[in-house]
């Protein structure tokens, strides 16, 4: 079993910076991809970034330029540094992570006020 801890969620002003972290515990051979969905309310869950095992990066359009995902594989964690926040990034942010079996971690709030 494989659990996932995020962290690093809060409320932030527009332009404002947040970095989130999701740290992966218990039974790991090996991680493929790690990667950040959100889920605004009334929406459904859409993705926002993806890193792969050889550390190759994808983003949604929509956060390109803005948002960086890096990952530490000795320490089987994967990061979303947030820059030039928008409120429309508000939302649940998920941490995804492929062993190849998927798992989900619980979710981190994110607010960010206009």
């Amino acid at each position: 079993q494989v659990q996932l801890v995020e962290s690093g969620g809060g409320l932030v002003q527009a332009g404002g910076s947040l970095r989130l972290s999701c740290a992966a515990s218990g039974s790991i051979f090996s991680i493929n991809a790690m990667g950040w969905y959100r889920q605004a309310p009334g929406k459904q869950r859409e993705f926002v970034a993806i890193i792969t095992s050889g550390g190759k990066p994808n983003y949604a359009d929509s956060v390109k330029g803005r948002f960086t995902i890096v990952r530490d594989n000795a320490k089987k964690t994967v990061y979303l540094q947030m820059n030039s926040l928008k409120p429309e990034d508000t939302a649940v942010y998920y941490c995804r992570v492929t062993t190849p079996k998927e798992y989900w971690g619980q979710g981190t709030q994110v607010t960010v006020s206009s």
